[in-house]
């Protein structure tokens, strides 16, 4: 079993940077890729990016790569998002997800079996 617990969430002004922390328990953290997701009020849950179990390979949804970076730190069994050039369409909250064995790639909730309960990002006009 892990459980992941998302902090960093806020509420920040167009252009601003906000870095999401995931903290995961369990042993599982370093050999699962893990991914973040976000979903906006009415809408469906959306992939961000994810990150391969040792960081070497990254993948980022279109509205935010080049703004945001997903890394990992396999000794502290933690996950990250910093998010830079934030603008309003990027409100929403915000999961973290451990990836299922052998499900590549993990565009989709679907490819991931442990949620954290969310953080919100809030980014005004």
């Amino acid at each position: 079993q892990v459980q992941l617990v998302e902090s960093g969430g806020g509420l920040v002004q167009t252009g601003g940077s906000l870095r999401l922390s995931c903290a995961a328990s369990g042993r599982t953290f370093s050999s699962r890729t893990m991914g973040w997701f976000r979903q906006a009020p009415g809408k469906e849950r959306e992939f961000v990016a994810y990150i391969s179990e040792f960081g070497r390979n990254t993948y980022y949804a279109d509205s935010v790569k080049g703004r945001f970076t997903i890394s990992r730190d396999n000794a502290k069994n933690t996950l990250y998002l910093q998010m830079n050039s934030l603008k309003p369409e990027d409100t929403a909250v915000y999961y973290c997800a451990v990836g299922k064995l052998f499900r590549s790639p993990y565009l989709s909730p679907d490819k991931y079996d442990y949620w954290g309960q969310g953080t919100q990002v809030t980014v005004s006009s």
